[in-house]
């Protein structure tokens, strides 16, 4: 599947019409609104082949939080592992159901778009959504996968439940992944600017341009900002109670940790929440640490794949792109075995290197990009939330 240390790599992936390529074959069932959720949870019960997610947004937004939400579902359905979209909606919402289909046919994949009140109600748009759907995933199912290279992959980074060895084994490992991916031509997404504050001089210092490096200190003070204007200082509020308990003490000392997950390569660009990278090689792209929420960011970005560091332990999955969940610590690995993927406790054991637990997880992503499921697969943990940056009107 790769070649080590020579950067070259291969998977079997799906050619999509716009070019990209997935690693997965869904057809994704997406409500444009929160009401139209539940039908679109029926049809995926009814017609194999199919997923999608609950959520609580698609009306009463307005504005540049308006404008997040609709890039984010459009991402989902533009996310090259989907290959086709039943966009579900009520008919009266903000975010018209039309409106991101149209957005999504653009990539030329199939799309079709289904209404409740349009068809009559929740059983009519249920047996029309679920007939579309039906041919969708036998279509679906006639594609072959072809070898494809590293190069084409986005991977998206992300640590949850973070301890005092997350710093010193997984994420390191990762960062070295990440450099692995970049030198093989692809893209690797650093996220969660709250657990930057601290270390953005350091990923500043990296950056390609002065732009960019200018980038890392506006996103990091904004972030600052939007929690002054709750009343509260986030430095004071984060580690959580979790990460005290697993031994970080300060923000800094939890950020010093977190961007380990970079590697050492240069900071490309700096993206917006569920924005598609421009550039390939190291991206960061701007979401807050909510686990659930920076990885549909990273999906709706275009991640087909998300490697997933653990210290404390979590089941978090996605609907769309596998996650490789990755343990800092043995015990934790041992204890979660039913979620966790990877041990990279290793390293703190002496018993493996930072590189060699590294070629591990680089060799796991070429199985799981050619079909191996992953733990957050096999159990349907099927987990999606927005980012929403302004109120409910």
């Amino acid at each position: 599947m790769t070649a080590q240390g020579t950067g070259l790599a291969k998977f079997w992936g799906y050619r999509r019409p716009d070019g990209r390529v997935g690693i997965r074959n869904h057809v994704l069932i997406l409500p444009t609104i929160t009401c139209a959720t539940q039908a679109a949870k029926q049809i995926t019960e009814l017609v194999a082949g199919t997923v999608s997610f609950i959520h609580q947004h698609g009306c009463a937004q307005v504005g540049v939080d308006y404008e997040q939400t609709f890039r984010t579902y459009a991402g989902m359905g533009l996310n090259p592992n989907v290959y086709g979209v039943v966009v579900l909606g009520l008919g009266c919402e903000t975010h018209q159901a039309r409106s991101v289909a149209g957005e999504i046919a653009k990539s030329g994949k199939p799309v079709e778009v289904v209404s409740i009140q349009d068809h009559g109600g929740t059983l009519q748009a249920i047996a029309q959504g679920a007939r579309i759907a039906a041919q969708m995933v036998q279509d679906a199912s006639a594609l072959l996968r072809e070898e494809c290279d590293f190069a084409e992959l986005i991977v998206g980074t992300e640590c949850g439940g973070s301890d005092a060895c997350s710093g010193l084994s997984a994420n390191p490992a990762v960062g070295y992944v990440s450099d692995r991916i970049v030198d093989s031509g692809g893209t690797s997404i650093l996220a969660e600017t709250t657990e930057l504050i601290g270390a953005e001089h350091l990923l500043a210092n990296r950056a390609v341009d002065d732009h960019v490096a200018k980038r890392v200190y506006e996103v990091i003070g904004a972030m600052e900002k939007r929690a002054f204007a709750m009343g509260v200082d986030i430095r004071t509020g984060n580690p959580s109670p979790g990460n005290v308990k697993g031994g970080l003490t300060t923000l800094e000392e939890k950020s010093l940790g977190a961007a380990n997950k970079a590697g050492s390569r240069p900071l490309q660009e700096l993206i917006d929440y569920a924005q598609m990278p421009s550039r390939k090689g190291l991206v960061w792209m701007d979401t807050p640490g909510h686990d659930i929420e920076q990885l549909t960011g990273m999906v709706a970005g275009g991640a087909q794949i998300v490697l997933f560091t653990t210290g404390r332990g979590t089941p978090t999955g996605s609907p769309i792109a596998p996650v490789i969940k990755i343990s800092t610590n043995s015990a934790i690995f041992e204890k979660m075995r039913d979620n966790i993927d990877v041990n990279a406790g290793t390293i703190i054991e002496g018993t493996e290197t930072i590189a060699q637990v590294g070629e591990r997880i680089f060799a796991e992503i070429g199985r799981v990009c050619s079909g191996k499921l992953t733990k957050a697969e096999v159990l349907k943990q099927h987990d999606f939330g927005i980012w929403r940056i302004g109120p409910t009107f």
